[in-house]
This record gives structure tokens, C-alpha cells and sequence, in this order.
């Protein structure tokens, strides 16, 4: 069970600092801070925190910061970013942040990156200063942050000899997250381990798809699943608290979704956007029940998908049945049930 393993897959947590009706931010920090600590005790194998702007009830705005100071409260768990949403910066500056954590913590730190932009249309502007970068750049500048990385900057390239420095003895694990086989084609040919948001999408058929195109091209990478899952004492209890929470996908005019929380979030964006757009409310899609029903659960996904490791989100707006979730369907939890089945 050390470092997370349960049979053949690990558990890890995403986390994205909710703040809960009647708190702050700095209470939001300090249930982020309480989880990590705990998630390692449990025997989670990461833990990882979001890049969000402009959102009232989600803290967490720059993923760097926040991990430096959970690398300072734990003490072997992996940590990192879920993800850095790079169409916003340099892949030069973001680097050199992950390298500084690396030699910090030298084998802790994951480098998760994300193509969405983690907020409203105001925030992007503010965030960019400019307009909206389209998927070609973004590929471009993963590209290029990768070879930074791996110190592979061609002798012929514009900046040639430059060094994403200090350089860590061991370097961040990259990881690309995204919803789509075209995402998990790009983290194979770039060689870069991949995490599908299960949690924004939980289609099977795309699931088998993108794990298909992706260890097709790159058998030695990890592929991770990010769901959305709920475990309560009770069946009942847990359907309860997931039909409490509701998703609402906006459809752009350019074809287009965003995935947006909270009706507030909508009048938000109405007020931002400079185009048409619709709005579906839907119930999120998390996977509730029991722990053994959890864990059966992603048995089977992993079965049928060859999941190397899930990221658990449980995106509830109750904090006390949040954290008890974390701890029923954690790893030691899990094996004190086995061997008690067992004894």
C-alpha cells in the first residue's frame, strides 16, 4: 500500500480549494493544507491543486505558490499542478517556477499542464492582455516547454543556449491534461504522460478512444483518469449529496464548451462574452455509492481502460462529507476493508 498502490493502479487527489457558504479564501487554504496532510497519511501517491481566476467560491488562482507551501507541510507525497493553464504564460517562466519547486523537493513536483483557460473571458484578458490564443499556439508552447525541460533547445532556434534554470537534480514529470483523443495524440507525440478529465467528460467510448490513441503511441506513459466520485456510508446518502451539485455547459458560438459551477457563473460569463451562447444545466456526473461501490467502480474502468491511476474530485459544497469521501475510498482505508474481508 505505500505510495498509493492498490493492486494495479494508484489513487491520487485534485483538489480545488472550494469555499464553502460561509467562509473565506484563507479557510479554503487551510482545508487544502488539512487534505494534503491527511492524503499522505491515507497513502494517496499525489496530490494536486488548480489554476481558477475570477471565481469567487474557487481559491485556488496560481497553482506554483500554493504548492510550495504544501511541499513545506508533507513529506513524501507528490504534488502539482492540476494544471498550469499555459496559454497565459511563458513556458520559459513556468518552467523555471517547477524547477525551483524541483530543487526544493527533488522528486515531488508535477508539472500538470492545461489548455483551458481556468476562468471567464474578463479574467483571460486581464491574464493575456491581448487576444485569445488559439490551440496552434498553445501547441507551440508546450512544445517548447517541453524541449526546456528536457534541455533540448535546437543549436538553430532563435534562442538557442538559453537554460530554464536552477536545474534539480530530478526534473518535474510533465503531464498534459485534457478531454479529447486530439489531446491525448499531442501528450504522445510530445512523450509526456497524460490525464483525461474524466470529471468534465465521462463518455466510455471517449475514454477507450483516447486511451487507445494515446498508449498506442507512448506504451510507457502514464495514463490517468480525473473523476468525479462521492462515497458516503450509505448508498442513499451519497445519491443524495451528488444530486446536490449541478454543472452548466455553455455552448459557444465558435462550437465551443466551458463548464461553469454555479448560475452565477453564467450571468457572469453572459456579461463578459462577446457572443451568443446557450446554456445547459445538467446533474454533474460523479460516481457515488458506498466505498466498495466507489472502488468497484473504478476497478472495472481500470480493467477496462488499462488506467494506470485515478485523480479523485469530489466537487460537493459540503466540506465535513467531502473530506469523510477522501478518507473512505483512500488506500489504507481500502485495504483495512480487504483485510478484514480476508481475516
Amino acid at each position: 500500500m505505500e505510495g498509493g498502490n492498490i493492486v494495479d493502479y494508484k489513487l491520487g487527489i485534485l483538489d480545488q480549494s472550494p469555499v464553502f457558504e460561509g467562509e473565506t479564501a484563507t479557510d479554503a487554504f487551510q482545508h487544502t493544507i488539512k487534505l494534503a496532510k491527511k492524503a499522505e497519511e491515507w497513502g494517496y501517491s499525489r496530490f494536486w491543486v488548480s489554476e481558477h481566476h475570477n471565481m469567487e467560491r474557487v481559491a485556488g488562482s496560481s497553482p506554483e505558490v500554493l504548492i510550495s507551501h504544501l511541499l513545506a507541510h508533507t513529506n513524501k507525497i507528490q504534488l502539482g499542478s492540476g494544471g498550469v493553464m499555459l496559454q497565459h504564460y511563458s513556458p520559459y517562466k513556468v518552467v523555471e517556477n517547477f524547477n525551483v519547486l524541483a530543487t526544493l523537493a527533488p522528486g515531488r513536483v508535477d508539472l500538470g499542464i492545461g489548455k483551458a483557460p481556468g476562468g471567464l473571458p474578463l479574467s483571460t484578458k486581464a491574464l493575456q492582455n491581448g487576444p485569445f490564443n488559439n490551440e496552434n499556439e498553445f501547441n507551440e508552447r508546450i512544445k517548447f516547454l517541453k524541449k526546456l525541460v528536457d534541455e533540448t533547445i535546437e543549436q538553430n532556434h532563435p534562442l538557442a543556449g538559453i537554460q530554464a534554470l536552477p536545474k534539480p537534480d530530478k526534473k518535474p514529470d510533465i503531464y498534459l491534461l485534457g478531454g479529447s483523443v486530439n489531446s491525448a495524440r499531442l501528450a504522445a507525440k510530445l512523450k509526456v504522460n497524460f490525464v483525461f478529465a474524466g470529471f468534465l467528460n465521462s463518455n466510455e467510448e471517449i475514454i477507450k478512444e483516447t486511451a487507445y490513441s494515446f498508449k498506442k503511441d507512448f506504451k510507457d506513459g502514464k495514463f490517468i483518469v480525473a473523476l468525479s466520485v462521492l462515497a458516503a456510508p450509505t448508498q442513499e446518502e451519497a445519491v443524495k449529496l451528488a444530486e446536490d451539485h449541478k454543472l452548466f455547459i455553455l455552448h459557444l458560438q465558435n462550437g465551443r464548451t466551458l463548464t461553469v459551477q454555479t448560475e452565477e457563473q453564467v450571468k457572469a460569463y453572459e456579461k463578459q462574452a462577446e457572443g451568443p451562447f446557450e446554456a445547459q444545466e445538467k446533474t454533474a456526473e460523479i460516481i457515488a455509492g458506498t466505498p466498495e461501490y466507489v472502488t468497484q467502480e473504478l476497478n472495472r474502468l481500470h480493467q477496462l481502460f488499462h488506467v494506470d491511476e485515478f485523480m479523485l474530485h469530489t466537487p460537493i459544497w459540503k466540506e465535513a462529507e467531502r473530506f469523510r469521501s477522501f478518507q473512505l475510498l483512500s488506500p489504507i482505508e481500502i485495504m483495512a476493508r480487504v483485510e478484514a474481508t480476508q481475516s
